[in-house]
């Protein structure tokens, strides 16, 4: 029997407790999560490739079959080398919506074969983005209710 396997693209500049909860619930439905990186040299980020990755690694469980890797280049381009045709993407509130169909649809147009599963975060953490995080962090808020730990500690470091 095949392995179900998806991929869970994104910046994860940095991990949230938002990004962990969807790892969690893609693993309800996929035997292995591979948590793929992006590199994207035109955005401006806190944390290095491999420091992102680091964290990502750090904000997991070890029993959990999540593999962190990263990627450059279109996502579909990515999944079709390693063999996976599901993306799973996250949908916080209905603005992610537009973008995430607009990806999707592109993304089917250039690799048919590859389908988009999007997954809701849990109520508690349909807020949390990135971005925010790092912008309560850097105006001295704390942001040890949205991140890991050892993310906190790291961001702390950074500011």
């Amino acid at each position: 029997m095949s392995k179900r396997v998806a991929i869970y693209a994104g910046t994860f500049d940095p991990m949230t407790i938002g990004h962990r909860d969807l790892v969690e619930r893609s693993l309800i439905c996929f035997d292995k999560v591979i948590l793929a990186v992006g590199i994207n040299p035109k955005k401006k980020t806190m944390f290095s490739v491999d420091e992102r990755m680091e964290l990502a690694t750090a904000s997991l469980e070890p029993s959990w079959n999540v593999e962190v890797t990263s990627f450059s280049g279109l996502l579909v381009n990515y999944a079709k080398e390693r063999g996976v045709n599901v993306l799973v993407r996250g949908l916080r509130a209905f603005s992610d919506f537009e973008f995430e169909l607009q990806m999707a649809l592109t993304n089917r147009k250039l690799e048919p074969e590859v389908e988009t599963l999007f997954l809701m975060p849990s109520e508690e953490y349909s807020y949390i983005s990135s971005s925010r995080v790092k912008e309560v962090a850097s105006l001295g808020g704390d942001i040890s209710d949205f991140v890991t730990k050892p993310v906190h500690k790291a961001i702390l470091a950074k500011l």
